[in-house]
């Protein structure tokens, strides 16, 4: 069979180069206050600099770009690498942060496609278990690098709490307010056992009746997220015991821990690849969601979404019927198993009893082991909802099941062992390789190339607010390195089956880990590199009250009624308020 055609991802590259193109020109043409300061009457008091004093020759006419009300003469900003553009006021900062945040969402964005890619060409017990982790918390990590790399002791010292705030964030944004969400939005009616019923969410927001369950290797995802805070808790000992001459000692000591703890969650996520299995099974069910909608489409029963965006109850109905061979108004598991056989997927290694299962536990809602007219249009209604948020572009809905087809059957490819694909109908390994590699040094490119800017930028906005950096950074940050993985865990979440849920809520913990693992090493490798003061008490204490409560709470229980996600979102609130008492009342910092 002849390998299909296939395209590089035009728009996701256009999206970087543009942004930087016009940040790029914005640096070369803005005229802006020099770091030196000027004559009285040559302070044009201009927050857009381009990092070039001013001009005395008489041949030089000075010409400012973009005027903005006078300021102090004392006030400057200095370009990062010399020609980006900086400001000293609000507004432009917070435009910057936009900017550079956009980057670095784009960097994570290309790192995770990279990364899922090579899972097809390694397999998902070394990719799955190795990189993906890593490469997940590669922009966290960077920022935290660069916050205290450049400058001098002294400004690495305040710029390192910027770090700090993302680390911080990070955790805090992924173990409450995400976990929360996914709460809300995954919930389904709890049975007489206190377990959900998967698809039925007939009790509204009753806070003791609705709720999720999850499996028991879930609840091992949250014991090993609690166990990572150990580094946490060995930095903070000479603080504790008021022992300040062993603070240096303390954390080295718990970077080799960090360190340690990293390879064994690595070691472990390689030897028992437990959520890259199941991410296979999802994939195989999603990849024949996706055909049965395209076969739809395919066999000219009509239009699977009416003018108003809405199911199209005629089409799914026609279908229906269409399945339904012996016409007595139900569909057998021969019918549906007929169905299945007849989408045309032969270059995957499919298992129709398998596909058959998935299908009938999630639409036979009656448990008779038949689907009824009533049953059939709300699961297919459900799937094109699906289909349809899936997709992030904008276009026909003929245009975006397509993608969603092609994204489902690229997802099984690459979560599917080597060993067990079918060589026909696939990517050849070599250009697989080749994008997998592309986007992995373009992700890399930005998040090493912006980082730093996004860093100053946070910095300068601290300073011409007069916000503590780590507030900003706490909350802000976070938003651009994580908030793909955020939209993706509550879509996932929100198909309302305990199996979604089991691995949303292990993503989630398995991000947290990193955190306190790999993105911990970094910062407390600053600190001991640069010798600078550990003076991050109120900031650890923050982690280790939401680590370990949300920690115990769900590695001790698989189902958590709907009540549950107020605790998770109160904790993020007074993760805030606790580092600003510390901070600014009991003078901790």
């Amino acid at each position: 069979m002849a390998r299909k055609p296939v395209t590089f991802p035009l728009p996701l590259l256009l999206a970087f180069i543009f942004p930087s193109l016009l940040l790029l020109i914005a640096g070369r043409c803005a005229d802006g206050r020099p770091i030196s300061p000027l004559a009285e009457e040559e302070a044009f008091d201009l927050p857009i600099s381009d990092g070039f004093s001013g001009r005395t020759d008489a041949a030089y006419e000075y010409r400012p770009f973009l005027v903005l009300p006078r300021g102090s003469a004392t006030e400057s900003c200095e370009p990062t690498y010399g020609f980006l553009p900086c400001t000293t006021t609000v507004v432009g900062n917070l435009f910057l942060v936009l900017v550079y945040g956009f980057l670095m969402f784009k960097a994570a964005t290309y790192l995770s496609s990279g990364s899922e890619l090579l899972l097809q060409i390694l397999g998902p017990g070394i990719v799955g278990g190795l990189f993906l982790p890593i490469l997940g918390a590669l922009p966290d990590a960077m920022l935290i690098l660069v916050s205290g790399l450049s400058g001098s002791k002294e400004t690495a010292q305040s710029q390192v709490l910027i770090g700090m705030g993302l680390l911080a964030g990070s955790t805090v944004m992924l173990l409450t307010l995400l976990w929360g969400s996914c709460v809300v939005v995954g919930k389904c009616d709890l049975s007489d056992s206190s377990t959900s019923v998967d698809l039925q969410d007939t009790r509204g927001f009753s806070l003791f009746a609705s709720g999720i369950s999850t499996d028991v290797q879930t609840s091992y995802a949250a014991r090993i997220m609690a166990i990572s805070v150990v580094p946490f808790i060995i930095v903070q000992l000479p603080r504790i015991f008021k022992f300040p001459s062993g603070q240096r000692l303390a954390v080295l000591v718990a970077l080799i821990v960090a360190i340690a703890l990293l390879l064994s969650y690595c070691l472990y996520q390689v030897l028992q690849p437990w959520i890259q299995r199941r991410r296979l099974e999802f994939a195989k069910h999603r990849l024949v969601m996706s055909g049965i909608l395209k076969h739809v489409h395919t066999q000219s029963l009509g239009h699977l979404m009416d003018d108003n965006g809405k199911p199209n109850l005629h089409v799914i109905k026609k279908l229906f019927h269409k399945v339904d061979l012996d016409k007595n108004q139900s569909i057998s598991r021969s019918e549906l198993r007929a169905l299945i056989i007849g989408l045309k997927m032969g270059e995957i290694d499919l298992d129709k009893d398998g596909a058959v299962d998935k299908v009938m536990n999630e639409f036979d809602t009656s448990r008779d082991d038949n689907i009824q007219e009533e049953e059939f249009i709300e699961g297919i209604s459900k799937w094109i909802d699906e289909a349809y948020r899936s997709v992030a572009f904008s276009g026909s809905y003929s245009q975006k099941l397509h993608h969603f087809h092609v994204k489902a059957r690229n997802e099984h490819n690459m979560l599917h062992d080597q060993s067990e694909e079918a060589a026909d109908g696939t990517e050849s390994p070599a250009w697989i390789c080749f994008k997998a590699i592309l986007l992995l040094v373009l992700g890399t490119f930005i998040a090493a190339v912006f980082a730093d800017p996004l860093v100053d930028a946070v910095d300068n906005f601290s300073s011409a607010t007069k916000i503590p950096s780590f507030f900003i950074s706490f909350i802000a940050m976070p938003l651009a390195t994580n908030s793909s993985e955020a939209v993706s865990a509550i879509i996932f979440a929100s198909r309302k089956k305990q199996r979604t849920a089991s691995l949303t809520f292990s993503e989630i913990y398995g991000g947290a880990t990193m955190n306190n693992v790999l993105c911990l090493a970094v910062f407390l490798s600053l600190v001991y590199v640069r010798h600078l003061t550990w003076d991050f008490s109120a900031e650890v204490l923050v982690i280790l009250v939401v680590c370990i409560v949300m920690g115990i709470f769900t590695s001790l229980r698989t189902t958590f009624p709907l009540w549950t996600c107020f605790v998770a979102f109160l904790l993020y609130p007074l993760s805030l308020v606790l580092v600003y008492v510390l901070d600014f009342v009991f003078g901790w910092s």
